[in-house]
């Protein structure tokens, strides 16, 4: 693993530590039960200011593939992510959306016919034992929806990790960026004014935490995500993903006071392992298939 490697890696890295930071933004400066709202100018002022700084263009044979990942890596996956945030406790949504490494993995197996490494499989499948140690309470209950909406959020996202990096678009990165926030965006414009209450009048904390998650938790943490994306393996960038729920939790530790302590740790310590294992079992070079030879009398 190269030096190049390691500083793409710690910069996409900086993307989901960054998200891990959007529960507390939430809960203790924006107003409550906003969820969609909250999504939505998370996403389209970023959207809208991207585009306007990079001045770049979709080609019209682009458009129906960058709707496509809008919708994957912004607007369903958004849904599904409150969707089941709603309906399930915080740390069984976290484990259930910790397979999606595993998903992409199954992805490029089929698509690609890459199997993954005994390594790969192994640290992904540590990586949900471990999610589950750090933020799974014993009287967690399973809400059917709830656990569908969060399966299907991870798949939804697993998708979109895989068909970005398939799907090499000819845009920059900060204009492919901002064509997808401002396309997931406008997808959830609908959703957030038929479901959501109106604002109210905004204070000052409102703002800066709006501020934020428009400024750093979307055009700042997705132009890093979709950047490692072009440079990195799905597997290795979808296994980053594991880093939000951890910074999510560093962060309650360090801020509200919340214990991370005994099994906690411990799983906090085996998601870490996971992610290093596959970052290192993701890019090791691929082995050349040996080439075939059949040997004929003249």
């Amino acid at each position: 693993m190269g030096y190049t490697t390691i500083y793409n890696m710690l910069l996409t890295a900086l993307a989901p530590i960054i998200w891990g930071s959007t529960y507390i933004v939430t809960t203790e400066l924006l107003p409550p039960d906003r969820p969609f709202t909250a999504a939505l100018i998370r996403t389209l002022p970023a959207g809208l200011i991207l585009i306007l700084f990079t001045t770049r263009y979709v080609r019209q044979v682009n458009w129906w593939r960058i709707s496509v990942l809008s919708a994957l890596n912004i607007s369903v996956f958004q849904a599904l992510l409150f969707i089941a945030a709603y309906r399930l406790p915080g740390g069984l949504a976290a484990v259930l959306g910790a397979i999606q490494p595993l998903l992409v993995m199954a992805l490029v197996w089929a698509c690609d016919r890459h199997a993954p490494s005994p390594w790969a499989v192994f640290a992904g499948v540590i990586g949900v034992i471990g999610m589950a140690a750090l933020l799974l309470s014993p009287d967690s209950l399973l809400d059917p929806v709830g656990a569908l909406a969060a399966i299907a959020g991870a798949a939804c996202m697993a998708a979109g990790t895989y068909l970005s990096q398939r799907w090499k678009s000819d845009l920059p990165v900060m204009a492919n960026t901002g064509w997808q926030l401002l396309i997931g965006g406008l997808m959830l414009l609908p959703v957030a004014m038929q479901v959501d209450p109106p604002l109210p009048t905004l204070g000052m904390k409102h703002l800066i935490g709006y501020g934020y998650l428009t400024l750093i938790g979307a055009l700042l943490s997705y132009a890093l995500w979709f950047r490692g994306l072009r440079c990195l393996p799905p597997v290795a960038v979808s296994s980053l993903a594991l880093l939000s729920p951890l910074s999510a939790a560093v962060l309650g530790w360090l801020l509200l006071g919340e214990s991370l302590t005994g099994i906690a740790l411990l799983g906090f310590v085996t998601v870490l392992i996971s992610v290093v294992l596959v970052q290192w079992s993701a890019t090791q070079p691929q082995r050349p298939e040996q080439p075939t030879h059949s040997f004929r009398k003249p």
